[in-house]
């Protein structure tokens, strides 16, 4: 078969302790899944049903590479994530990511009851850091993301309101869940502005880190 024309390689991920590259399919990320979280955004804490947004492999930001400040936004959003990596047979390990919100273009956007992609994908929207391998559940482990050595988000995975297994079997009745395929599974309470220069790191206990600095 002859294609149109050649598609570069999309972006791939480090694994830790390796030289192997993970590629990165489709982005999945969890709303409100921390009640403390639902209840700093407005939203009811209570265990209703997951509901999921998608980001495009574009958005993927390296460990340690720099990150440009998007475009049509003054209030920058971090929201500090751990990561589920999918490989061919379920999970194939886990990684801290950062899900970056334009806050001001999101909040139009319900405001006016339109899509809010364009408050959640952008260049540089889901920092991750190096792919720990690991098939396991992953039930409990500190998560915290400092601005320039100030703690503002920290929390625990396991206060989870959806469990992985069942984000994962949710995703899969909605969508076409696939290896390479990341999910970020929500975010603790904290979440604020980010300002260009500011150095940012993320950590989830026993994962790598995750480090990067903004730039305008």
């Amino acid at each position: 078969m002859e294609l149109v024309f050649e598609r570069p390689a999309g972006p791939t991920i480090a694994v830790a302790g390796s030289d192997r590259r993970f590629p990165v399919g489709s982005i999945y990320c969890v709303g409100r899944n921390y009640a403390d979280h639902a209840v700093e955004m407005g939203g009811d804490p209570d265990r209703e049903p997951p509901f999921f947004f998608v980001k495009p492999p574009f958005a993927i930001l390296a460990d340690n590479a720099p990150m440009t400040y998007p475009k049509f936004t003054s209030d920058l959003h971090h929201e500090v994530e751990l990561v589920v990596a999918m490989g061919e047979e379920g999970i194939f390990g886990y990684a801290v990511g950062i899900d970056m919100t334009r806050r001001d273009l999101q909040g139009e956007a319900k405001e006016k009851s339109r899509p809010w992609e364009a408050g959640k994908t952008f260049a540089h929207a889901a920092p991750c850091g190096a792919i720990q391998p690991e098939s396991s559940v992953l039930n409990e482990a500190g998560i915290q993301l400092s601005i320039n050595g100030e703690v503002r988000q920290s929390g625990n995975v396991n206060q989870m309101i959806w469990k992985i297994p069942e984000i994962i079997e949710r995703l899969s009745e909605l969508f076409v869940l696939a290896p390479g395929d990341l999910i970020y599974t929500g975010t603790p309470a904290g979440v604020g502005p980010v300002e260009v220069g500011d150095a940012i790191e993320a950590s989830v206990g026993g994962l790598p880190a995750l480090s990067f600095k903004v730039r305008s």
